[in-house]
Order: C-alpha cells, then structure tokens, then sequence
C-alpha cells in the first residue's frame, strides 16, 4: 500500500485514509469496514492519540476519534491524503464510500443476501 512505509504500517496508514474519508469512527466500525482485527485498530488509534494526530471522546460507552484539530501539521498531513487517495486500491475505496452511516428506516425490510 502507498502509504505503508511512511506512516509505520499497513493498519495505521488505512486507519489515516479512512478518517480522510469519513471525518470521524470508532474502533468496530472502522475494524469491520477495513477487515483487521479490532485489537490492531485499538492499538493504532491510541498510537496515533499519543502522537497528537487524533483526538478521542465518549459518546454514551463508544469511544469516537476524529483528527485533532490542534495538531501543528494536520493541514498538511490531509493534504498528503487527499494527494494519495488517488493511488489507494479501488476495493478499498469501495469499501469506504459504500459503508452505511444512518440507519435503516423502521420497517424497511433487509436486503436480500446471496448466497455463495
């Protein structure tokens, strides 16, 4: 992946371009869109919280990261995203820009699942 090298590994650099995209996560969501163990994206998010990059905060027991926006050179580092999002796998792409964000209106029934 592009990013790899520069930010350390592989989970932390998809962590970086999914917050590009989507603003704000929280660990399960951001582990089962992505599909890495929950466990490496908790590690990486309290990493990145250290250096500064993210900022967390309670919603309810739901702990949300978003960037911090008091970090020195986050203009930047988003600029550098953006640039790379272009050379970032389409299907991992795919997988960020169809993740539903609101929920379901009540009643509507699931969709239809195929089988493999």
């Amino acid at each position: 992946m592009i990013f790899t090298g520069l930010f350390g590994n592989e989970t932390a650099a998809k962590l970086l371009i999914y917050l590009q995209q989507m603003e704000v996560g929280y660990p399960r969501q951001i582990a089962s869109t992505l599909g890495l163990p929950i466990s490496q994206v908790q590690r990486q998010l309290e990493r990145l919280e250290t250096e500064g990059i993210l900022a967390s905060r309670l919603l309810g027991r739901t702990r949300l990261y978003q960037w911090n926006p008091r970090c020195g050179y986050l203009a930047e580092l988003r600029a550098l995203l953006s640039r790379g999002i272009t050379m970032v796998p389409e299907s991992l792409l795919k997988s960020l820009l169809t993740e539903r964000r609101r929920p379901r209106r009540p009643g509507k029934p699931l969709p239809k699942r195929k089988r493999v």
